[in-house]
């Protein structure tokens, strides 16, 4: 059936300042139309041109012969070779069709096994137009092993295991959380130990963490497999393969199907918007010429990031990546993606010396690049009609409209887009104000500046602000003391007294005001010391700080355990009364003077003092719904480090007069540096 065209009104009724771009949305729209109809008539829709990993890459059939397909166009011959073989040249010939897909059946032994043992290495050999031999890692390959002590370029494994040890799934998929709070993590520096943490440890030791803490879902990154640990996962060498760093893929099926069964929504930080330009073990000149996978020349290579980028144009690449996506969701039921690097898919610039205004004219002008928009129109459309419960994120710095609308309604169709201008405003504020200087209304403006209609996930910091280089906001605020006045045998200093104030109310600020969703990175919700360094040569590859130092939180001396307690409360509370999900907050004060803030949400009245050194008491804020309240959350409390200087026990009731545009008031006392929430009884 073809695809509906786009009907231009319904992009006005969600934002009529579009108009002038409405040839260029109706443009991209086309291309889109134009490539689902394409695979619709060739291929029958998108549910069997998804399924490219049961046809490409090493398959085994009913009777146990492995086939193995491969697109290498360039090649004249091809060769299957590896440890079933003796690695011989010639014994294994592929052949060639008219597309230049390479082909081998692999007859299963006279005992009925497959021609090739599980867990053995291969390659392919190639032999090109020139007559130079070449040696691959199969595109499609699910499973690349990397031995240091010999060499830091991989190897391609025969992954399939017996069926009593292929993990069996036992839980069913959490229903598709609306309240999205995501704990980002990686799995290889989540263990305290000098060393790369593994896929059971996790599973053991983080997911009841991470579920105790009130967290619903998890956001794994560095899983793709990639070439360098230092490179944070975002190097990917072999796009199916689970990184065999932390442990086998069934090991990463169990800790996925663990985390099901403690309703956690698993989320994959997926890298589609480049790779590896390795050769010998990644994509790039995969059959000799540089333009297989990715844009030829200089449109093909990243500056910045020295890798390569895809072609989105081209037929093969995007069943490869759409694939690519069902095959995390279908073989190890990841529940949808956080799109890495949108902004460098969606421009031609790639984002690189480009400041977003917020001009329309940037999103649809010469500089957006209709590939790479188009290829996350068609990724987020096949995901979301093929598993309607899929959930993605886009990682776009630019702001651009229409992101998170429907592709039917002329948007790209992602969920949630992040809000990366928060994390930077924190940490501005941190390095270049006095606390007397912070402007409250920036800070609100800055909170609530997202688009009416695409939900935002806000976040006080990611890993991008805990990595080497910059400092985590408790390093900002603490810094050296956090060695030396951490524990509650040690008096509370102004410094320690301030970091823990502030390090609350920025994530409660940032969870209530801020988005529909919410993201920590690990460890810092607990104020994790220092900065995040994968071991490298620049520091001795030490794994000194690509740790989690969970000792630290779970000593009961050590004043971390009360920023942990208070990112539980704070969660818990956010799920109880759902603020995520409810419409965006009413601010009804921005006092600069007292540094005061006041808003409702979720019938949550909110009250923040920023202020460094007044408290107010009786201080009077507005409120719409009339009754009786009572606190139900305070930073105040000492299980949160606080002074316990507010009671919990009184309550508070309105009086029937006008105050900030709200109908009634309250009275309440808000010391300096404290945060309150209300709720009524």
């Amino acid at each position: 059936m073809p695809t509906p065209p786009l009907d231009p009104q319904r992009v006005l009724d969600i934002d009529p300042y579009l108009k002038p771009h409405i040839p260029a949305i109706i443009q991209r729209y086309n291309s889109f139309k134009r490539w689902k109809d394409l695979i619709e008539t060739h291929e029958g829709g998108f549910d069997n041109f998804t399924k490219g990993y049961e046809k490409y890459g090493l398959n085994i059939g009913p009777k146990n012969e492995v086939v193995y397909r491969e697109w290498a166009p360039n090649a004249k011959e091809a060769y299957l070779i590896g440890e079933f073989n003796q690695w011989n040249r010639t014994s294994h010939p592929m052949a060639k069709n008219e597309f230049g897909v390479f082909e081998i059946t692999v007859p299963p032994l006279p005992s009925g096994a497959p021609g090739i043992p599980h867990d053995t290495k291969l390659k392919i050999s190639m032999v090109l137009p020139s007559g130079e031999r070449i040696e691959r890692l199969p595109v499609w390959i699910k499973r690349v092993t990397q031995d240091l002590s010999v060499s830091p370029v991989y190897d391609a494994r025969f992954w399939n295991p017996p069926a009593s040890e292929v993990y069996k799934f036992k839980n069913p998929r959490p229903p598709r959380p609306d309240n999205l709070r995501i704990y980002e993590a990686h799995v290889g520096i989540a263990t305290a130990e000098p060393r790369v943490g593994q896929y059971k440890e996790f599973t053991k030791n983080v997911l009841p963490r991470i579920k105790d803490l009130g967290y619903n879902a998890i956001q794994l990154m560095a899983i793709m497999e990639h070439a360098y640990y230092a490179s944070f996962g975002y190097q990917v060498t072999s796009f199916f393969a689970a990184s065999s760093r932390y442990g086998s893929p069934e090991d990463l099926k169990e800790l996925i199907d663990t985390a099901h069964g403690l309703g956690i929504t698993v989320l994959l930080d997926i890298v589609h918007s480049h790779a590896c330009k390795n050769v010998l073990d990644g994509l790039n000149e995969f059959d000799g010429t540089d333009h297989l996978y990715f844009h030829e020349g200089g449109k093909g290579r990243h500056d910045l990031w020295d890798s390569r980028l895809f072609n989105y144009g081209s037929y093969e690449v995007i069943r490869f990546l759409l694939s690519n996506l069902r095959y995390w969701i279908e073989e190890f039921q990841f529940d949808g993606f956080r799109f890495d690097g949108v902004t460098s898919m969606m421009y031609k610039h790639h984002g690189i010396g480009a400041g977003f205004s917020g001009g329309y004219h940037e999103y649809f002008g010469d500089n957006a690049d209709e590939e790479g928009i188009v290829y996350l129109m068609l990724a987020n459309e096949a995901m979301h009609s093929l598993y309607p419960k899929t959930l993605t994120i886009a990682e776009d710095v630019s702001g651009m409209a229409l992101l998170c609308i429907p592709v039917s309604q002329g948007g790209v169709g992602f969920d949630y887009r992040l809000s990366m201008a928060v994390p930077d405003m924190w940490i501005k504020l941190l390095k270049h104000k006095q606390d007397s200087e912070w402007d409250i209304a920036n800070i609100v403006h800055t909170l609530i500046n997202r688009r009416h209609g695409e939900k935002s996930i806000a976040y006080a910091e990611s890993h991008d602000q805990a990595l080497v280089g910059d400092k985590t906001l408790a390093f900002w605020l603490m810094d050296k003391e956090m060695y030396t006045n951490m524990s509650d045998l040690s008096p509370m200093t102004p410094i320690i007294a301030r970091g823990l104030s502030l390090h609350k109310l920025i994530r409660l600020v940032t969870h209530s005001l801020g988005g529909e969703g919410y993201l920590n990175f690990i460890g810092n919700e607990f104020g994790h010391p220092e900065w995040l360094d994968f071991p490298r040569e620049g520091n001795a590859n030490s794994f000194q700080h690509a740790r989690r130092q969970w000792n630290i939180v779970d000593d009961p001396v050590l004043r971390y355990r009360y920023l942990n307690n208070f990112d539980r409360a704070m969660n818990h509370l956010a799920a109880k009364y759902g603020w995520l999900e409810a419409p965006q907050a009413y601010v009804s004060l921005k006092n600069e003077e007292d540094k005061v803030l006041v808003f409702e949400r979720a019938g949550l009245l909110f009250v923040f003092n920023f202020h460094p050194t007044n408290s107010f008491a009786d201080y009077r804020v507005g409120i719409e719904a009339a009754g009786e309240y009572q606190i139900v959350l305070s930073s105040d409390e000492k299980k949160y480090g606080g002074f316990d200087n507010i009671s919990l026990d009184g309550k508070f009731f309105t009086t029937a007069l006008e105050w900030n545009g709200r109908k009634n008031f309250i009275q309440v006392y808000i010391p300096s540096r404290t945060c309150i929430v209300l709720a009524k009884v």
